[in-house]
């Protein structure tokens, strides 16, 4: 059995033997999206290795979890909770569980921290981080700059000033940090556990425009002409706020 998913992963970047997925060491994996509830006798990603858990999956029930050390079980942005119920876990120094939120882009809000709830009923914990930051705001737009004044005549006419920079945009607001259950044994180490809930950093500001350059005549070498005066500079943009940081509650049973 344990040769046939070894030669399973040679083509394929997800072990799935019955219930059994196994993540290898220093390699990315992604879970399949097309069920929203998945049910694992055993879940093992090594050391340094990585889970992707999509959107669409709102529950995973795990009889066995083993995190080796600095493995991650990275969990994608969605509105929708995610339940992790997990019977069993091995869990090695420098483990993380990250549902952090999406950075945000000029056309798109930035996603918040996915909301969890996560329920480990026996665990062995060497240390575990989980992260559901909220995600940074998108930056203000660059301010266009002034366009150049056009030059006077030789003999006749003026020369035209420059236009004036545009402002730059201001930066958006961070996401709010998730929302976290924890639910565990009465001895469960909590000073093991770090959860990080900040919500995300503002955007940063805007850069202003510059000003156009006024208009000069050259190749005048009868007559001199004045150049017009340069365009005056736009205003940088105000950087966005931070999101709000989200909580956790902690039930022990």
């Amino acid at each position: 059995m344990r040769n046939w998913l070894v030669l399973a992963a040679l083509f394929s970047p997800l072990v799935m033997a019955g219930t059994v997925i196994e993540v290898e060491s220093n390699s990315f994996m992604r879970l399949p999206s097309n069920t929203s509830v998945l049910q694992l006798d055993r879940l093992e990603i090594a050391d340094y290795g990585t889970l992707l858990i999509p959107a669409g999956l709102t529950e995973l029930r795990v009889a066995q979890l083993r995190l080796g050390r600095d493995a991650r079980l990275a969990i994608a942005p969605s509105e929708q909770e995610l339940r992790l119920e997990v019977a069993a876990a091995e869990i090695a120094s420098g483990a993380q569980i990250s549902a952090r939120g999406a950075q945000g882009r000029s056309e798109k809000p930035a996603l918040p921290g996915r909301n969890l709830s996560l329920r480990l009923q026996a665990a062995n914990v060497e240390g575990l981080l989980v992260d559901a930051r909220g995600g940074e705001g998108a930056p203000g737009y660059a301010g266009l700059a002034g366009a150049n004044g056009k030059p006077g005549g030789c003999t006749w006419g003026e020369a035209s000033r420059g236009h004036d920079g545009l402002d730059g945009g201001d930066g958006q607001q961070g996401a709010a940090g998730g929302q976290v259950r924890l639910e565990v044994p009465q001895n469960f180490p909590l000073e093991l556990l770090q959860v990080r809930l900040d919500g995300g950093s503002g955007g940063s500001s805007g850069t202003p425009g510059a000003g156009g350059q006024g208009g000069v005549s050259k190749g005048c070498w009868l007559y001199s002409t004045a150049g017009a005066n340069d365009g005056k500079p736009g205003q940088a943009g105000r950087a966005g706020q931070a999101g709000p940081t989200g909580a956790l509650n902690v039930v022990r049973f």
